[in-house]
């Protein structure tokens, strides 16, 4: 239950030291609040609530508070807020003064009074203004961008954007232009920080949480990452495809950025799949080779990896060890470990040079994966233009300057793996690598040794470190933005979070893998609410449709299907398996002349013109960041029990923001009988092994039989309408 008052004028010295506050202590926050408090009424109604939360989490609540405290201010300072007349209230709000040393705010004072004329006042009073001229000129917008980020053409282009082609939705960007998006990485640039002896890599092991953080220079990895491209050379031929499947390393990277250097194509695989996932994207890809690990090490213990990469029979793979120099496992006659893939290159005089491939802006670097509602998962190239829309989106609304470090625990096989690294290297930035798990204390030292500046995470995340409170006694004050994504944030677990880094803003994030980007973030330049988005991202135009397929006016609080304008600088023109075109665009009205294109969220827009993410259209379901279809888990439960006779997938939110659970309704045969926790238990297994072992199985119901249309078609939204209601009353915020 959250502590909390009708008001924050109502707060006693009782609620305090209930709040988990000594006496003493107790006495002196409440003397501090009285004070700050000082010339606010609670008759004054919400400006005084917005001007004491100000007060109160800039100057009275500290990281080191409990977090029961940080409760009792935030929703009683919000008790009288009505939300359904002023919106969500928010948490963190931007400074005059601040806002035009971001990264957007700088560009806005040099470029919007030519741009926007006499409209312009400053960052934050005309940052709407500024975004809808992003969308509406584009080709400004981003020859704005393309100067600030670390992007070196061997060939300019012809122009920012070419719409000639009329059925080509998205238009055709930087048309004849030539590069190598890894070189750009690896270049020292007129960056503060971006130069030969900056330091481009830090990581630490989990387990060495009392050593010095691991650093690389830009020249050091530069060098790394040319002698791995010249052992490319040795083996694959220009335009492999080439598999990366193993934790996000600095190894990972440095092979990541050699594939692309030497004009192949990586694929990008998870290192949680089972072996079967494996073998499809190994398939869907025609994959040449993979480069993976004997073992995945999280801690303290050993987890096969080569041994379930082997067991689907793929290519010739090159296996890292995952501690120490020499690889612990058996290899197969015609695989290599990583020290005989490297000395093939040592009878070169210089191993340490290479000559990058130079290709047209829309060749493929990158075949990236994501789960469509069929089953089969879509195959998403990524063209050298998708990294910049990666990096421009950090740059605009993350805000990642050149001496920024920044951390953000994902894997390769997941959009946010290159975007992370991309985002980094193309804004001078260091990128911040924990070589384990993110789930404990060892983790969130690391973050404070390295002196992490931006954070980036996922809710489940945050959920487990709040809940273990294993991040006690660490000191994030070095931290001044977090980030967000992979699924929708709770309003307490976002509280925790922001606290720790003393009430820095959570920058949330969502977009796809096919749009290399977020189509919805937070800003800078808005007052940031928990759990929601505050805008579309820069240059991005949207339209929430109703059940007729009718656009809501702008301004308009409503619920409905998102459609994204179709001329969208990074989303993916195509895909390997699957009709793009049908997609993302077959069915979908026009708008102002444009056909628009499918993403499948339902969006909820506040009064106050916040975002919040209600689920997908269809029945595509997001667990734990990652989305997978219903379709998938059911072909793997329905065979897990004779007596299962059939079963529906539904995932399930309580309340307007949280993760989404997974729960499995089950129809049994005729005269059977089954205990809901045995599946639950066999299911969970099941689905671990053969879909993701990320996924879990939060509740199984067995019922009479299942909603289904005249046509026979199983009706998912009664179920999980149904189950909504049902656990609704089962919780409590």
């Amino acid at each position: 239950m959250v502590p909390s008052r009708e008001s924050i004028w109502a707060v006693t010295l009782e609620d305090l030291i209930g709040a988990g506050l000594p006496p003493d202590e107790a006495r002196s926050t409440h003397a501090s609040i009285q004070r700050a408090l000082q010339g606010l009424r609670r008759s004054d109604g919400p400006e005084a609530a917005m001007e004491a939360w100000r007060r109160l989490s800039a100057g009275i609540l500290r990281p080191d508070h409990p977090h029961a405290l940080h409760q009792l201010v935030y929703y009683s300072t919000y008790g009288d807020w009505d939300e359904s007349v002023r919106g969500p209230p928010p948490y963190w709000f931007p400074s005059r003064a601040h806002s035009k040393l971001t990264n957007l705010g700088r560009i806005m004072e040099t470029h919007c009074p030519r741009l926007l004329g006499s409209s312009y006042q400053d960052p934050i009073t005309s940052f709407n203004l500024f975004q809808k001229f992003s969308v509406d000129h584009p080709e400004v917008y981003w020859s704005i961008i393309l100067k600030e980020l670390s992007v070196v053409f061997q060939k300019g282009p012809k122009c920012i954007l070419d719409i000639s082609d009329k059925s080509n939705h998205r238009g055709v960007w930087l048309p004849g232009s030539v590069l190598n998006i890894a070189e750009c990485c690896l270049l020292p640039m007129n960056f503060p920080k971006k130069q030969d002896n900056s330091v481009a890599v830090v990581w630490r092991d989990e387990g060495c949480d009392d050593s010095p953080v691991n650093r690389m220079s830009l020249k050091e990895l530069r060098e790394q990452v040319m002698m791995v491209a010249n052992a490319i050379d040795a083996m694959f031929m220009k335009g492999d495809a080439i598999a990366i499947d193993m934790p996000m390393t600095v190894t990972a990277v440095i092979i990541y950025l050699a594939i692309i250097l030497a004009g192949c194509v990586v694929v990008s695989i998870a290192d949680s799949f089972a072996a079967n996932e494996i073998a499809t994207r190994l398939n869907v890809s025609k994959a040449k080779g993979i480069f993976t690990q004997d073992f995945i090490v999280r801690g303290g213990k050993k987890f096969p990896l080569y041994s379930r990469v082997i067991e689907c029979n793929p290519c010739k793979a090159i296996v890292i060890p995952g501690t120490g120099k020499v690889v612990d496992v058996q290899l197969r006659r015609d695989d290599v470990s990583w020290s005989e893939f490297l000395s093939s290159v040592g009878h070169l005089p210089r191993p340490y040079r290479y000559s990058p491939i130079y290709q047209s802006i829309d060749s493929v670097t990158n075949i990236l994966f994501s789960s469509g509602t069929t089953g089969q998962p879509k195959a998403i190239p990524w063209t050298q233009l998708s990294p910049i829309r990666s990096a421009s989106d950090s740059f605009a609304h993350a805000d990642i300057q050149s001496n920024d470090i920044f951390c953000w625990p994902t894997n390769l096989g997941w959009v946010m793996g290159p975007a992370v690294l991309y985002s980094s290297f193309l804004s001078g930035a260091t990128l911040a690598l924990f070589h384990g798990s993110p789930l404990g204390r060892s983790f969130g030292k690391f973050v404070q040794d390295s002196g992490v500046t931006i954070l980036g995470t996922v809710p489940s995340l945050v959920k487990t470190w709040k809940t273990s409170n294993c991040m006690e006694g660490i000191d994030w004050s070095g931290i001044r933005i977090l980030a967000s994504t992979g699924e929708t944030s709770t309003i307490d677990d976002d509280l925790w979070l922001s606290s720790r880094a003393s009430y820095c803003p959570i920058i949330e994030c969502c977009g796809g893998t096919e749009l290399a980007s977020s189509y919805i973030q937070g800003s800078l330049l808005q007052p940031q609410v928990f759990g929601a988005f505050s805008t579309p991202s820069m240059s991005t135009g949207f339209v929430i449709l109703d059940d007729h397929g009718t656009p809501y006016p702008d301004d308009q609080p409503c619920v409905g299907e998102v459609a994204l304008f179709p001329v969208y600088m990074g989303a993916t023109d195509r895909l390997l398996n699957a009709d793009n075109e049908e997609i993302y665009f077959k069915g979908m009205p026009t708008y102002k002349g444009k056909k628009l294109r499918r993403h499948g969220d339902i969006l909820q827009r506040t009064i106050g013109g916040y975002i919040v993410v209600q689920g997908r259209a269809d029945d595509t379901m997001n667990l734990g960041g990652i989305k997978t279809s219903s379709v998938e888990i059911e072909r793997v439960c329905n065979g897990v029990d004779d007596r299962v006779m059939e079963t529906a997938a539904v995932s399930v939110r309580i309340g307007s923001v949280g993760p989404e659970q997974l729960v499995i309704m089950v129809v049994l045969k005729n005269g059977q009988h089954c205990e809901a926790d045995f599946l639950k238990t066999k299911f969970s297994k099941a689905i671990q092994k053969n879909l993701n072992p990320l996924f879990k199985v939060t509740l199984v119901k067995i019922i009479p039989e299942f909603p289904r249309t005249a046509s026979n078609k199983l009706l998912r939204r009664v179920l999980r309408d149904q189950m909504k209601r049902e656990l609704s009353t089962h919780s409590r915020i």
